[in-house]
């Protein structure tokens, strides 16, 4: 084991489970946060620490961050997966859905970089990423709310790593496609240029990557891996 503390926002199943186990494998240890017992159980299996809670709520979002604080009085990387926020037909969305959108998907990484930067200051470094979706920058009617706030995460993410990048702190965005995890029709497969659906083990290796030291001159980015399904270059 390294000294170096992975504290993962969604670490209970699909990617965020894949990428625990990943920064596992690396010899991070590893706190993990979500909404059902997924994450206790994930975490006495890969020797780590959890807290049930949901990421739009504030004080679950410190609660996390202080079990990992105070479990292993450091933190070096930080990954923030949130479910998925409402949907339906554009402007059939009600406000307060699209509130409730804003809480899931850009509030979470808002409020855990003003608990973590700080901490992160002091140790010299560390890393944020935030898994948010393909469709962030080629918005899709199947995903509205989703596809709106998720890309003002990579919007976050690069005023974030412009302020802090000379604090060593960097903050990326994974955008995955159609992964196995989320149980989707084949249809969706075909979407894909491999033709086939993603699978949470290579969406959790490539959050690792960016985690990690690996990408230590990587920040502000969004790294699309979604199997080609979209188009830009």
């Amino acid at each position: 084991m390294t000294d170096k503390v992975c504290l993962i926002v969604g670490g209970g199943r699909g990617m965020g489970a894949a990428t625990a186990r990943e920064m596992h494998q690396r010899g991070y240890r590893l706190a993990l946060m979500s909404p059902s017992e997924s994450c206790e159980v994930l975490a006495e299996e890969l020797g780590g620490v959890a807290h049930r809670g949901k990421a739009e709520s504030g004080d679950d979002i410190r609660a996390a961050f202080d079990l990992a604080l105070h479990t292993y009085g450091r933190i070096d990387a930080v990954l923030i997966h949130v479910g998925g926020p409402p949907k339906g037909d554009l402007l059939e969305i009600p406000d307060e859905e699209w509130d409730r959108a804003n809480d899931m998907v850009l509030k979470p990484v808002i409020r855990m970089a003003r608990l973590v930067t700080p901490v992160m200051e002091k140790q010299g470094g560390g890393s944020i990423v935030c898994i948010t979706t393909y469709s962030a920058f080629e918005p899709s009617l199947m995903f509205p709310t989703s596809s709106v706030y998720r890309v003002g995460v990579s919007s976050f993410a690069k005023l974030y790593s412009d302020r802090y990048g000379a604090a060593n702190i960097r903050m990326n965005c994974l955008l995955p496609g159609f992964t196995d995890s989320l149980d989707l029709p084949e249809k969706y497969a075909k979407m894909s240029a491999l033709g086939r659906l993603g699978r949470a083990e290579e969406q959790g290796r490539a959050a690792a990557f960016l985690l990690s030291d690996d990408s230590s001159y990587i920040t502000g980015q969004s790294l699309r891996v979604d199997g080609g399904v979209t188009w830009a270059m």
